[in-house]
């Protein structure tokens, strides 16, 4: 076997790259993680990765906190972020590390996005131990709910890129006016000497991301964007140092300014890729870490561990506590806020043989109920494995690097056929000016930034509307969906409950009673009462009933408040009975935008956890041919399947996270809950469904831009490159006309918001 040192370059640190002195190793953590990958036999890791590893450092996170679950042959596993993978044999050294270390059962890394997930015998490891096992090889491990960073060296190559594009720009001005109005020639030579001092850090640093990424396309054999541009910038940066040397106007502004613009597409688009915190994290989190349970038949109570319950135990709950686990009311009863499972923000009335779910919050009463399942068995623990799972969805690939390998192949053909065409019939000269002219002219400028640019013009244009979306490929899919579907409440509706009829006297009284609660539904008739200028009366001797309404004294009177048919208030007193209708209204807008993404050929269709006669309710109003109710979680993820391949569903609630995360796209309320937010690709921050329309309209022109720059691209480079190979153009004529592709992609991109503002979609 090979020893880890072949292949070093002199003077540098065999793990990390660092310039060392005398040494092998800059310091004891690279030393270490070297032992760790020679002693598990992974040594050509070392000739085989395409940068050296960043500097070995610590786990950092609170790993005791991060989601695990407990399978049945009592292993455990997790998912993790891995930072600072730049390339397979990254993954590949990380994985097989792990997997070699005692306990661990299976270790996979996702190369296209950093999750890890990890499967090991809690007899023999923990997670941190593994965590500090990846950290020990230079990479960064970090729990999913903890954000990662922008990428800094990135940043500092386009700060270094845009200081050099504008200084060599300003220069290059001074270059061109002075073929009108006179330059002595040793101004002339300083001003080229000085852009190439300045180009040159923004040719072989700046851009240095591109070569690389291109020279590890060319040996796993695959032709990405990055090795035309690779191939541009180069050529580029040779024609004008052999320009500057000769005295010749060497166009270094056209190099540094397509540099500059390359670095600033793939900040934008690194920028939208950063998720957020895991959603999985933030519903993990709702569950309590401890319950009452009840022991044995002696009726005392004891504190456990969530984690300790088991399927059968008894567990009490109280108002204001949280379900640990899910199960059967035995006794009791309640109101129950159980927005997990319908979606519904009202509490609902519990008692013996309903279910509770973790998570749960129970507003008044107290229950006992059973335990049926608990741990990962939770209806939460299911929807946090899904969303898990939903993150670590690869990006979509961009249409550009679908046509790259072909646009290069054939560049690289007419180039090589052009100089032996023209050397067999002018000489070497003419030939190397030939080819030098069609590799130049043919730079792949627009087809590199034509998805950038367009991206961030329709991610601007949606935005100023009022949705924000995660990224380049949140915008794409969601320019490809054929079908939306919307959640009820808080969606359609505003998710709060409003008085529809009630005459004022019934409306005085019970808001007399509920003048004080603070339930929902008190909320509401009272808010009516106000509207109608009624006056409240003071209530005497109100008493709430836990699960059952109020009751009480107004105007000397006894009444009793409760709960009828779905939608209903009774007031009973004084020898007779009066009914108060509520009900949760439709958004202003949504009519509306149900009617466009109808015209735009999306078939909207309403999915919901409610009554069925309050779904088909809301969605006559709205305009909706199709509607289900009583779906749990579960099923609105499984309709969501059932639907199609390329489906927008659009939810507020921590019950529509797995069908957000099941979804072709997903789009989420801002008021809504956290998980729903955080699982989505993207967020409406507005009160209405208008910024949903907007945004739809404004991927559809992003993608439709990204097609026509590259169709135009495509024609400019077919004509460029046959005046080229004609002889018609030289090298310097090229790199004047390079940059006429990269203004049509800008102009094209300009369209956008056009397209968006004049409804077009």
């Amino acid at each position: 076997m090979s020893s880890p040192l072949a292949g070093r370059e002199a003077g540098t640190c065999l793990h990390c790259g660092l310039a060392v002195e005398g040494a092998d190793y800059c310091c004891r953590g690279c030393e270490l993680a070297a032992a760790i990958i020679r002693d598990a036999g992974l040594e050509r890791y070392y000739a085989e990765r395409e940068a050296p590893a960043p500097r070995p450092g610590g786990a950092v996170g609170r790993w005791v906190d991060v989601p695990r679950t407990s399978l049945d042959d009592g292993s455990e596993r997790a998912r993790l972020q891995v930072d600072g993978l730049v390339c397979g044999s990254c993954v590949w050294v990380t994985e097989r590390v792990l997997a070699q270390t005692p306990g661990v059962i299976e270790a996979r890394i996702s190369y296209a996005d950093g999750r890890a997930e990890l499967r090991w015998d809690p007899e023999q490891t923990d997670l941190e131990q593994l965590a500090g096992r990846v950290a020990a090889l230079g990479y960064q491990p970090r729990p999913l709910s903890e954000q990662a960073g922008p990428d800094r060296g990135l940043l500092a190559r386009l700060g270094v890129a845009v200081f050099s594009a504008a200084n060599v720009m300003m220069l290059s001005v001074g270059l061109y006016l002075g073929w009108f109005s006179g330059m002595h020639e040793r101004y002339a030579a300083l001003f080229r000497w000085v852009s190439l001092v300045l180009a040159t850090p923004s040719a072989l640093w700046c851009a240095e991301p591109f070569f690389r990424r291109a020279w590890a396309g060319l040996r796993r054999g695959v032709l990405h964007m990055d090795l035309p541009v690779s191939l541009g910038v180069a050529l580029l940066y040779g024609h004008g140092l052999l320009a500057t040397i000769q005295g010749r106007d060497s166009y270094l502004d056209s190099l540094t300014m397509l540099v500059a613009l390359l670095l600033t597409g793939r900040v934008l688009e690194q920028r939208g890729r950063r998720r957020a915190a895991e959603a999985a994290q933030s519903l993990a989190a709702r569950t309590p870490a401890s319950a009452r349970r009840l022991v044995g038949g002696s009726g005392a109570v004891e504190t456990v561990a969530a984690d300790a319950l088991a399927v059968g135990d008894r567990l009490l709950l109280a108002a204001g506590e949280e379900a640990a686990a899910d199960g059967r009311v035995l006794r009791g009863s309640g109101a129950l806020r159980q927005a997990l499972l319908t979606g519904e923000s009202e509490p609902a009335p519990v008692g013996p043989g309903d279910r509770v779910v973790a998570g749960a919050v129970l507003d008044s009463g107290s229950l006992e109920f059973v335990v049926e399942a608990a741990g990962a068995g939770t209806l939460l623990a299911r929807m946090a494995e899904g969303l898990a799972e939903a993150q670590a969805r690869p990006p979509s690939p961009e249409l550009a690097d679908r046509i790259a390998p072909w646009f290069t192949g054939v560049v690289l053909g007419l180039a090589g056929l052009a100089g032996i065409g023209w050397r067999i019939a002018a000489g070497p000269g003419p030939a190397l000016e030939v080819a030098i002219a069609v590799m130049v002219v043919a730079c792949p400028c627009a087809l590199a930034l034509s998805s950038p640019l367009a991206v961030a013009a329709g991610l601007g244009a949606a935005a100023r509307r009022g949705l924000l979306l995660r990224g380049g490929d949140s915008l794409r899919r969601l320019a490809r969906i054929d079908r939306v579907a919307l959640d009820k409440t808080g969606t359609l509706t505003g998710g709060v409950p409003e008085v529809i009829e009630a005459d004022d006297e019934t409306l005085r009284v019970a808001a007399g009673l509920e003048r004080s609660s603070i339930h929902p539904v008190a909320r509401a008739i009272v808010a009516e009462a106000g509207r109608r200028g009624l006056p409240i009366p003071a209530g005497a001797r109100v008493l709430e009933v836990p699960g059952e309404g109020m009751c009480g004294t107004v105007d000397g009177v006894s009444y009793t408040l409760r709960q009828g048919a779905p939608g209903e208030v009774l007031l009973s007193g004084g020898g007779r009975q009066r009914r108060i209708r509520l009900a949760d209204t439709l958004r202003p807008e949504a009519a509306r935008a149900i009617a466009e993404l109808s015209a735009m050929g999306l078939r909207p269709v309403l999915l919901t956890g409610d009554h069925p006669a309050v779904a088909e309710r809301i969605a006559a109003q709205a305009g909706l041919e199709r509607a289900e109710a009583g779906l749990s979680p579960e099923d609105k993820a499984a309709r969501i399947e059932a639907l199609g391949e390329r489906v927008l569903f659009v939810g507020d609630g921590l019950n529509d996270g797995p069908a957000l995360a099941r979804a072709y796209a997903g789009v989420a309320m801002g008021g809504g809950a956290a998980s729903s937010v955080l699982v989505a690709d993207g967020v409406i921050t507005a009160e209405d469904l208008k910024p949903l329309v907007a945004g739809i309209r404004a991927a559809r022109a992003a993608e439709r831009a990204v097609r026509s720059n590259l169709r135009r691209s495509l024609i400019y480079n077919t004509l460029a490159v046959s005046a080229a190979l004609a002889g018609l153009i030289n090298p310097l004529v090229a790199a004047v006309l390079m940059p006429l592709s990269s203004l049509m992609v800008v102009w094209g991109s300009s369209r956008i918001e056009r397209d968006v503002a004049r409804g077009v979609g």
